[in-house]
């Protein structure tokens, strides 16, 4: 390249999400309610973990009860420990984060069920957040449209399988969801109709290096991985000639 030429560098970005898992009431619910435990893997610091439950409401009563005994039986610990589910936060401006968020669902009328802003018992030292549990969540709520990267679930109830996918793409952001369903065509169906990049149906996780993953929205540009990774860094030529 000439010197002094400009030049656009093409890029990945991939800018974090807030992920829902939509639960239908034909879906098996203990396994459903299971993928509720997600945000305390790795503290809830990852870019695609589902932090939006959603229940219907014919169900919302047993799933709560279900979700409020799993978070109930998780203690914080050790992350090198093979039985530890929650480990700490990075840092102290991260817990003082998360504990921020924490204390605006309850400001903001959430219904707390588990945990809260105080240190885990006998965590005196260390970046601990409690495994914390939010439901009658309305999505407009800061917990339920802001990236909190931390242990942290909002429990949203729903009316029918049409307000789930209003709720679900109500958000900036459009990485990735979850569809649980008893019926395979019902749980791809609705899948098909959520803007998100990366969906997983029935507790699967559709990763590797041939499936490209990105997002939609705020969410990021571009895709890593499979055709669509290396297709964005290629150059297209088109050329006209004369018919005949």
């Amino acid at each position: 390249m000439e010197k002094g030429a400009a030049t656009m560098k093409r890029l990945f970005l991939e800018l974090g999400g807030k992920s829902a898992t939509i639960v239908l009431e034909d879906a098996e619910l203990a396994r459903s309610c299971a993928i509720g435990v997600a945000p305390c893997m790795h503290a809830g610091q990852g870019c695609a973990v589902p932090t939006r439950l959603l229940l219907p409401r014919s169900r919302y009563d047993e799933g709560v009860q279900i979700l409020k005994a799993m978070y109930a039986s998780i203690q914080p610990g050790d992350p090198q420990e093979p039985g530890t589910l929650c480990g700490p936060v990075i840092s102290a401006r991260q817990r003082a984060r998360v504990l921020g968020y924490v204390q605006k669902g309850i400001d903001e009328g959430a219904k707390l069920l588990v945990g809260g802003t105080d240190p885990p018992a006998g965590r005196d030292k260390g970046f601990w957040v409690r495994p914390t549990l939010f439901v009658d969540v309305d999505n407009r709520m800061t917990i339920a449209q802001e990236e909190i990267f931390g242990p942290v679930l909002a429990v949203i109830p729903f009316e029918n399988e049409e307000d789930a996918i209003r709720i679900a793409n109500d958000s900036v952001y459009g990485l990735a969801g979850n569809v649980m369903s008893g019926s395979l065509d019902r749980a791809l169906a609705v899948a098909r109709r959520l803007r998100v990049g990366f969906i997983g149906v029935n507790a699967t996780a559709p990763y590797g290096a041939d499936v490209p993953f990105g997002g939609y929205k705020a969410s990021g540009v571009g895709r890593q991985n499979g055709y669509a990774g290396f297709d964005q860094y290629t150059e297209v030529k088109s050329v006209g000639h004369p018919a005949g």
